[in-house]
């Protein structure tokens, strides 16, 4: 999870991720599956700012 974050075009909150992290555990998920997971919520999390900065 820390080299995710180091990496994230976010500055995302290590609680966050964590709770994904553990959402995704629960779930069975492998190590891959969670970052994937991460991936896919910066992707939501960068599509709602696009439009915010395209209204500016």
């Amino acid at each position: 999870m820390r080299a995710w974050l180091s990496r994230a075009a976010l500055p995302w909150s290590p609680v966050s991720c964590l709770r994904i992290w553990q959402r995704q555990r629960a779930r069975g998920a492998t190590i891959d599956q969670i970052l994937a997971a991460l991936d896919r919520a910066e992707a939501r999390a960068l599509a709602r700012e696009v439009p915010a900065e395209r209204a500016a």
